[in-house]
């Protein structure tokens, strides 16, 4: 079953770190095991509403769950990755809690024990790898399978990555598994792919839209015309209507980063430049005269 870790703590997507905070704080006070001692319920509550606050109250987290869905987040990151430098034990002390034995506990000296310890995280897993990867803005954008070569403890290996739509510069994408072996016998380390989005000739990318610059002569942004708009699917063509501007733009929905998660289709913008000739012919000199008498 999907979880909705914002719906779990009851806060709005755009809820600010405070905001999620006190709704933690909240509930962790209702449903602390101490406080409720042999209820299932409310231990299974209290372990959900610590994993919700785990994920949203980590920026870097709270940005990977946000692009790239529940699903998609938990390809990402594994029970130890989410729990990975999260402490709650001066929240807890606050409340008057003994904070030295309570993730034991929960978890029943399964997987949460081994790497809770006195309510403080501890390292079970191998060391994590960190390569940097280059993307195509394309390939960035639109996603898709990549052959990445990594030279790890067994050698060098061929991987076939998984690109999801939309990464940008700066995330990084888990491989499980491909990091180094653990000193005390743990899973493995993970590889993590930090990824640098190569700039594109034609596009430019904010958030979650693209834009591209078209040129139309002057004429046309007078009277209106089409032009042809290039796409990451091929050329499109648009109406420009009559007294467009320098700098205005057209929309085409849809046409941005494909959906992907939690997000929808990004949206392609034309930006219009209007075509100013360097040289003009008679004729053409002549007509603008006529044009700058009229008052154009």
């Amino acid at each position: 079953m999907a979880k909705d870790y914002y719906a779990i703590l009851g806060v709005a997507k755009d809820a600010d770190t405070d905001t999620i905070k006190k709704a933690y704080r909240k509930q962790a006070l209702k449903y602390h095991p101490d406080k409720n001692p042999g209820d299932k319920q409310a231990e299974e509550r209290f372990k959900e509403i610590t994993e919700a606050y785990a994920v949203l109250s980590d920026a870097d987290k709270r940005r990977q769950y946000d692009q790239f869905g529940e699903a998609g987040f938990h390809q990402r990151y594994s029970q130890e990755d989410i729990y990975r430098n999260f402490d709650v034990g001066d929240m807890f002390r606050e409340f008057g809690f003994d904070t030295n034995d309570i993730f034991g506990r929960l978890f029943g000296g399964g997987r949460g024990a081994s790497f809770f310890q006195g309510g403080r995280p501890r390292a079970v897993k191998g060391q994590d790898y960190v390569m940097h990867l280059n993307l195509p803005f394309r390939q960035a954008v639109l996603g898709g399978q990549r052959r990445v070569d990594f030279r790890g403890e067994g050698g060098v290996e061929h991987l076939q990555v998984n690109i999801p739509p939309g990464v940008e510069t700066g995330q990084r994408l888990r491989i499980a598994g491909k990091g180094g072996a653990s000193p005390a016998g743990g899973p493995r380390g993970d590889l993590f792919l930090e990824i640098k989005v190569d700039p594109d000739s034609r596009f430019t990318r904010e958030d979650r839209n693209l834009y591209v610059t078209v040129r139309v002569p002057f004429s046309g942004a007078c009277l209106g015309t089409s032009v042809e708009v290039p796409t990451l699917d091929g050329e499109k063509r648009v109406k420009v209507p009559a007294g467009m501007a320098s700098g205005g733009k057209i929309r085409l929905k849809g046409f941005g980063v494909p959906a992907h998660g939690r997000n929808k289709n990004g949206d392609l913008f034309a930006v219009i430049e209007i075509a100013v000739p360097k040289k003009t012919s008679a004729e053409q000199k002549e007509l603008l005269e006529k044009l700058a008498e009229a008052g154009l």
